[in-house]
């Protein structure tokens, strides 16, 4: 399982698993590493997304990393955090529609 941070925002929003090996592209001279992943969680809007802070994630920590490791509690956290907010933007977009 892993946890989707958008950089420029420094939100997290999506819960997925991974449901492939890595794979190394050599050609390739950033993002070598690629898997692919299956989402399981998603807010819809990265305006309404939780800020990676409030997990107890730094942005600093995840700056020139395409990804970090992170404790139980962490990522117990930032799903609880993704998935109230996926809960909100879906309430608010039912609103909005009705």
């Amino acid at each position: 399982m892993a946890i989707l941070y958008a950089a420029v925002w420094q939100a997290i929003f999506g819960v997925v698993e991974i449901i492939s090996d890595p794979e190394n592209d050599p050609a390739r001279d950033r993002w070598a590493w690629r898997f692919a992943i299956q989402p399981i969680l998603v807010v819809a809007d990265l305006n309404e997304a939780p800020p990676v802070e409030a997990a107890g994630i730094f942005p600093q920590s995840l700056w020139r990393h395409s990804h970090i490791r992170l404790t139980e509690g962490q990522f117990d956290r930032a799903a609880s955090l993704i998935e109230e907010a996926a809960r909100e933007t879906a309430r608010a977009g039912i609103r909005r529609r009705g």
